[in-house]
């Protein structure tokens, strides 16, 4: 049996129904920026992540045929025959303004539902959250690496893509992108863009770097270095005079770095430390931490220049020194503009935009942050 997203199948506290829409809906209600996802699972109500933390909708637990029937609402029949052959199957849907990615999976109860909104524009890059003007210097670079890094939901591809839409409105260049699944649908204003969706354009990353590379691109989005090849070839495009983006799912700057060299053998270590150290341009990690006021979250970046005194260490791999260089290189000048995650935190806090205990919960180091917040507190 088939059915539409619009078919009415779960029954809410006070007797509303609701469909497939009308739960992707309430992405609308509260804002994409609020309400990031929605999971549904047997014996469990509709359960959405609201600023970062799950909030379960009023209502009944979920029975398997309904969710099964809300889940198979959405996916086409190659969907769910892949869904039937791997037990788990991804795609995305449109509603209204909103993209939806999502992935259906089993588990021991049956089937799952995990849906992700998606912005269709990404917001202005001077409204991202930078805690200062780098932004300016990545935007004018013309070659290089720029890792944004942190955990899933971070809003690593939002930065990403604010900062490739600010490109694409003021330089006559040429971008490609190679996405798993494209979030953001960017508009070729001054530069040409063309968007690559792996597994729908082409079948793999480094696939599409191989191609890329001979598609006379000036800027490149790599959607994720997942292993040792498809690191590899980005690396060597951002040594072959290329402006790379890509991400990384790691907490700080000096995670990244290690992560890199870690997915190559020991043997390649040092020439890949070398390679990095030419090539890369900045690393910004970032933390998604919820407001004062309870009404969305706000972005607290790590900052990482890749100075010439950023290059030694890498080069000679003294990682452990990266700290002292991220705390003591902060003025907002182009050869500088370095932060810890610490000192983000705590000019938020002296802003009023996060409470001091929802800052410390989210700093690497608490006893580096009441430092900073220390060092705020005496005005210096």
């Amino acid at each position: 049996m088939t059915y539409s997203p619009d078919t009415k199948l779960y029954t809410a506290e006070g007797g509303r129904m609701f469909s497939m829409n009308d739960l992707l809906n309430t992405f609308t209600e509260f804002g994409s920026m609020r309400v990031s996802d929605l999971h549904l699972k047997t014996g469990c109500p509709p359960v959405y992540r609201l600023d970062g933390n799950l909030t379960r909708m009023k209502g009944p637990d979920l029975e398997t045929p309904q969710v099964e029937a809300l889940s198979l609402s959405l996916l086409s029949e190659e969907e769910i025959a892949l869904l039937h052959d791997r037990r788990a199957a991804d795609g995305s849907y449109f509603l209204g303004e909103l993209q939806f990615r999502f992935n259906c999976f089993y588990d021991s109860d049956g089937l799952c539902l995990a849906v992700r909104a998606l912005e269709s524009d990404p917001p202005p890059v001077e409204q991202v959250g930078f805690p200062n003007n780098v932004w300016r210097d990545i935007v004018k670079k013309q070659q290089g690496l720029v890792l944004v890094t942190g955990i899933t939901g971070a809003g690593k591809s939002t930065t990403i893509a604010s900062l490739i839409d600010h490109i694409a409105r003021t330089r006559p260049c040429r971008i490609i992108t190679l996405e798993d699944p494209i979030e953001y649908r960017l508009t070729s204003r001054k530069a040409l863009i063309s968007q690559r969706e792996v597994g729908r354009d082409v079948p793999s990353f480094e696939r599409g770097l191989r191609d890329c590379l001979r598609e006379d691109p000036d800027v490149i989005f790599v959607g994720e270095m997942r292993d040792r090849e498809s690191a590899s070839w980005t690396l060597s495009a951002a040594e072959t005079g290329h402006l790379v983006f890509s991400t990384l799912h790691t907490r700080d700057s000096r995670g990244t770095i290690t992560r890199v060299l870690d997915l190559f053998p020991p043997n390649q270590q040092d020439e890949i430390s070398s390679q990095l150290s030419l090539g890369l341009s900045h690393v910004i990690s970032q933390k998604l931490v919820p407001r004062a006021n309870g009404l969305g979250r706000v972005v607290a970046m790590e900052i990482l220049n890749n100075t010439y005194a950023i290059s030694h260490l890498i080069r000679t791999r003294k990682l452990e020194q990266i700290t002292t260089a991220l705390q003591t290189r902060t003025k907002d000048v182009s050869e500088e503009r370095m932060t810890t995650f610490e000192r983000s935190l705590a000019a938020l806090v002296a802003a009023g935009t996060v409470t001091p205990l929802e800052a410390e919960k989210w700093a690497n180091n608490a006893q580096a942050f009441r430092d900073e917040l220390q060092h705020v507190s005496d005005g210096r």
